[in-house]
């Protein structure tokens, strides 16, 4: 069988032995200008590219200018503005020296100049402000209670951004109109040749193939260009696939509509291909597996068995990229795009060896990996530190394989800890250590809580690493006024942002003035995780910049009776072994320091040393049992004409727990009544705030009522970074969709942009 031959099948030539009417259809859209379809698909895709290519350099040049622009007028302001010695006078309140009472020399200071805009056009930001407008307007959380096989357990569904969700309605309004509009749809027979609709169909859905690829690969052209993350791109990826199953059904459709064993279509056919027993069997071998692949891809189903999705994607990815090629029988100019799409998967996986932390023999870790460690933490987290010649920026993340727990198994984290000269790493100055802090849920993660119980945390495991990918398009140092929102495990994706941010104010390197972090959390354990971050950027920060809010939304644990639960849970036994053998190890320390303490005291005398020890014997006393008392009543069922003390005790955590290192705490005031809860679900009480701008608060924050109150102290520019729970997501998306009204709508306050960074929580 020649190709001539593959020609004449759909591509029939005009005889005087044509049927009447032949000529005419073929003419009104000859089938040798079919693949004008597939590169229509090629120019829509190419100009959403452009455009986004514009929208992300005019982004990144302004930000770089900004920066640029402060850090000049910082190094200029130096040189006039710094106080000849010590005694000098500065403008106090405002703690810099751009004033002084009585300069030196010179003429007394001016009014500082308004900052000028650099590379601000702004009516091109008041469009992107009412674009944002309504994409960043989320749809409402769908709560449902699954049923079946998914263990009747409540379910958050959340759907695509709207911006997605327009992108593709106009995709598939595209491919629909570009397949039914142009005529004719049928050829009156099948002797004609093939249905022009099929055609078209087919022809779009192979030029879609290089698209969809390149939208699934970790290391890909689109993000080098467009600065977007695969894990984002990956959302066009399943819904461009999804497209192209629309096609393909489009494109079979027509053929059992007038199918080739009608009008004496079959016997033209068997002379053309004898050796294939059914007429469209290269077809359904290429329809199968995108079906399947559309369908395993639906959200609820790789959830639920997300091990087998990984396993079984790729593979069948290849199944049917070969079943097109066997299929398109190199038709027009399918095999062209198909082509791409193998050259696109080819170089995307050479690409990724220089994302392997064991693939450059110029390190330690060349075909060996790197050394971690595992440590649990509060509330049975898990922490792995990898020390690592490999660099990253904030907010990135890591595939992380470990044979030693699963060989097979690959899966993303986000990288908790800064790669900075400030925190260098015990193994070298080559080295940082990579911190990785999740929580453990089932499949990996639980195999890696389970080793680490087994093994202690003394061993080590060899660990792979595959990245860092991801990260922030925009900087959060260009921004006048940043927020930060993390929900639970959420503040992983933030805690790396923040350092790196107050560490680029602290070198006047960042033109921010106020950040607010908002942290909500179920227990106060959780703090624990990064503590010694926190405290970093509460010590190091400049005065009155960084202001952090932590609220407990599960305080107390409550029995079934209405009683408060002691802190040893009968459903928490690993926390409770953690918990145990720490206090265990605090006991045995503090047991040998007094008894050193004792020795040195005594002086060798035997005799006072031994009164010294009865008197620590009778000076030991047990504690004192826990009392718990009933529940208040309800506050619609009290009798009482005296006034409820609302006022709330200033005692700190710390200083509760441990009086004698009080030197950081979180602001915690002391447990709150149901009745002051209940208040302070609904209302922020301004006492409770200290001056330090760290405070800690019970119940779930009310973000709309926060956000209202820090826009009065916003800048021009604001970033608004959340990384939570979908509910948390939704009501952050839908107040920054409102603030962009003083965007576009000229509020009078000069601002020029609200952005909005949200994080996948899953990550």
């Amino acid at each position: 069988m020649t190709f001539p031959s593959l020609v004449q099948r759909v591509n029939i030539p005009v005889t005087s032995s044509s049927p009447p009417g032949l000529e005419a259809a073929i003419k009104q859209d000859p089938w040798k200008k079919s693949g004008k379809y597939g590169l229509g698909w090629v120019y829509f895709c190419i100009i959403l590219l452009v455009f986004t290519i514009a929208i992300h350099l005019y982004h990144w040049m302004s930000d770089r200018i900004r920066r640029a622009t402060f850090k000049e007028a910082v190094a200029k302001s130096s040189t006039t503005s710094s106080p000849d010695d010590d005694y000098e006078m500065a403008d106090m309140p405002t703690n810099n020296s751009t004033r002084m009472f009585f300069p030196r020399h010179g003429p007394l200071p001016q009014q500082p100049e308004q900052e000028e805009t650099f590379l601000s056009f702004q009516p091109l930001n008041r469009i992107i402000a009412l674009l944002r407008y309504f994409f960043y307007r989320p749809l409402p959380v769908l709560r449902l209670r699954a049923v079946g096989f998914l263990r009747l357990r409540r379910r958050e569904i959340s759907f695509p951004s709207p911006g997605v969700i327009f992108l593709m309605t106009v995709a598939v309004v595209f491919v629909t109109l570009y397949c039914f509009v142009p005529q004719p749809l049928y050829y009156s027979s099948i002797q004609f040749g093939a249905p022009p609709l099929a055609v078209r169909a087919g022809m779009l859905a192979v030029a879609m193939m290089p698209w969809i690829v390149a939208m699934s690969m970790k290391a890909n052209l689109v993000t080098l260009l467009t600065g977007i993350g695969h894990e984002r791109l990956n959302v066009l990826h399943r819904w461009g696939g999804y497209i192209c199953l629309f096609l393909s059904l489009i494109h079979t459709i027509p053929f059992y509509i007038t199918p080739v064993w009608d009008q004496g279509g079959l016997t033209v056919f068997k002379s053309y291909f004898r050796e294939q027993s059914y007429i469209y069997g290269t077809g359904v071998a290429a329809l199968i597996p995108l079906i399947f692949l559309c369908v395993h891809s639906l959200p609820f189903l790789r959830a639920w068995m997300y091990e087998v999705f990984v396993a079984l994607h790729v593979p069948v990815s290849i199944v049917f990229l070969g079943m097109l090629f066997w299929h398109c029988h190199d038709y027009l100019t399918s095999w062209n795009y198909l082509w791409a799409t193998a050259a696109i998967w080819f170089t995307s996986y050479c690409a990724r060896l220089f994302f392997l932390n064991w693939t450059n023999p110029r390190r330690m870790s060349w075909l060996i990996g790197e050394e971690a460690a595992v440590t649990i933490l509060p509330e049975n987290a898990v922490k792995v530190t990898v020390p690592s010649q490999v660099r990253w920026r904030p907010g990135q993340y890591v595939y992380l394989r470990m044979p030693g727990i699963s060989v097979f198994e690959n899966h993303p984290f986000t990288i908790a800890s800064l790669c900075s000269d400030d925190f260098p790493s015990e193994y070298g100055e080559q080295y940082r250590d990579m911190t990785l802090v999740f929580r453990p849920f089932g499949g990996f993660t639980r195999k890696v809580l389970n080793a680490a119980m087994d093994n202690g945390p003394m061993h080590t495991y060899r660990a792979f690493i595959d990245g860092p990918y991801g990260g922030m398009q925009r900087e959060l140092a260009s921004f006048d006024t940043v927020v930060l929102f993390a929900g639970g495990s959420g503040i992983t994706a933030i805690v790396s942002h923040l350092l790196d941010l107050i560490k680029k104010m602290r070198d006047s390197k960042a033109v921010t003035k106020q950040v607010h972090v908002v942290w909500a959390l179920k227990r106060p354990e959780t703090m624990e995780w990064f503590k010694e971050e926190l405290r970093i950027c509460r010590e190091f920060a400049p005065p009155e910049t960084v202001h952090c809010q932590f609220f407990i939304t599960s305080a107390k644990r409550v029995g079934p009776n209405g009683f408060p639960l002691p802190p040893p849970s009968p459903h928490r036994p690993v926390s409770d072994l953690v918990h145990g053998k720490l206090d265990k190890a605090f006991q045995g320390i503090a047991s040998k320091r007094n008894s050193a303490l004792i020795r040195d005291e005594a002086g060798g005398d035997p005799e006072k040393e031994r009164e010294l020890r009865r008197e620590n014997e009778d000076g030991i006393s047990a504690l004192p049992a826990p009392t718990f008392l009933p529940p208040p009543k309800k506050a619609h069922t009290r009798r009482s004409n005296k006034p409820s003390n609302l006022a709330i005790p200033t005692l700190t955590m710390a200083q509760h727990h441990n009086a004698g290192n009080a030197s950081f705490d979180f602001g915690f005031p002391s447990t709150p009544t149901m009745l002051q809860k209940n208040l302070m679900r609904f209302a922020f009480l301004p006492t409770a705030h200290k001056k330090t701008g760290w405070h800690t608060e019970y119940g779930r924050p009310d973000i709309p009522f926060m956000l209202k109150g820090f826009e009065r102290d916003f800048g021009k520019r604001v970033c608004v970074f959340v990384c939570g729970p979908p509910s948390m997501r939704v009501d952050v998306q839908r107040c920054v969709a409102g603030m962009q009204r003083k965007v576009w709508g000229g509020g009078g306050d000069g601002r020029e942009e609200v952005y909005l960074h949200t994080e996948n929580y899953a990550i």
